[in-house]
């Protein structure tokens, strides 16, 4: 069985903020997919659906982001063989502009905690994942405290456009396998020099 992971924070207060987008991603694709409901299971809430014929399940580990891998190493050890080939992982990038998507077949945690727990936990950075630019446009003081804050209501059809391309490119690797979905949702960062 595939399990899509989708990184986050519980409870309430963390709910509209950039470190849930894995969240808001699985509940997405729980909406597409027309899943029934969630239960929990192994320290996370999860629900199982059918993708292109293919059964799924989608998780949203309820450990707090950088405890994620004491949850999902269970989970895919008890559906997913233990083969981190069954896992896409879906979360926030800080070094990613707002709103951009990036497929990637393996790599390191990039600094994202959900992801460390994960890759410590499996001893292996061999599984895809699915990275959500939340880059402040803006000088900040401090990225955890803008990670934890609200999504302004400004970037909201922003956020909805960018949800609904990472779920496009989740379902591609499902059916089409991450190569493929590299070549269809990854965009380059344009660099934007002193001259512009």
């Amino acid at each position: 069985m595939k399990l899509v992971v989708g990184l986050g924070n519980p409870g309430p207060e963390y709910e509209a903020t950039r470190h849930n987008l894995g969240f808001m991603l699985i509940e997405k694709l729980f909406e597409r997919e027309r899943g029934r409901k969630f239960r929990n299971e192994l320290n996370a809430r999860v629900a199982e659906v059918t993708v292109a014929g293919e059964r799924v399940l989608l998780i949203k580990p309820q450990t707090f982001m950088n405890l994620s891998g004491s949850s999902v190493g269970p989970l895919l050890d008890r559906y997913g063989e233990g083969d981190a080939g069954n896992l896409i992982v879906a979360c926030d990038d800080a070094a990613l502009p707002f709103g951009m998507i990036r497929v990637r077949a393996r790599g390191s945690a990039g600094g994202q905690k959900g992801l460390k727990s994960i890759i410590d936990r499996l001893r292996t950075q061999d599984f895809a994942r699915v990275r959500m630019g939340v880059k402040p446009d803006h000088p900040i003081a401090d990225l955890s405290d803008f990670v934890l804050a609200p999504i302004a209501k400004r970037d909201r059809e922003q956020l909805e456009t960018m949800l609904e391309r990472a779920a496009d490119a989740v379902t591609s690797i499902l059916t089409d396998g991450v190569e493929r979905a590299q070549s269809l949702f990854n965009e380059r960062v344009k660099v934007v020099t002193d001259d512009e």
